[in-house]
């Protein structure tokens, strides 16, 4: 079956980084666009990037623009997200999702704290 495993999330202070790793596997991973999205306590799921199956396109959202990259390695079947200059506002539960519109399948999240 379709599995997509997170990993990298954790407590950061404000600017700090991380980066997030996802490893997919059950699936033809280089036919997916792959979406990174975040979901903070009380509010909607929202997609932060998302990166063409090739990897010569990516979309991000203007809440992260310039401060997160996203990218994947199709030879090792996962996508990574870079956040940099985090903020207190980023702290969230990020979620790997592959397919785009809709997401097709997701993984079961990495908690993202950056504390003040």
């Amino acid at each position: 079956q379709v599995q997509l495993v997170e990993s990298g999330g954790g407590l950061v202070q404000a600017g700090g980084s991380l980066r997030l790793s996802c490893a997919a596997s059950g699936l033809t991973f280089s036919r997916y666009a792959m979406g990174w999205f975040r979901q903070a306590p009380g509010k909607e799921r929202e997609l932060v990037a998302a990166i063409s199956w090739t990897g010569n396109s990516a979309h991000y959202a203007d809440s992260v623009k310039g401060r997160f990259t996203i990218s994947r390695d199709n030879a090792k079947n996962t996508v990574y997200l870079q956040l940099n200059s985090l903020k207190p506002e980023d702290t969230a539960v990020y979620y790997c999702a592959a397919g785009i519109e809709p997401p097709q399948y997701w993984g079961q999240g990495t908690q993202v704290t950056v504390s003040s």
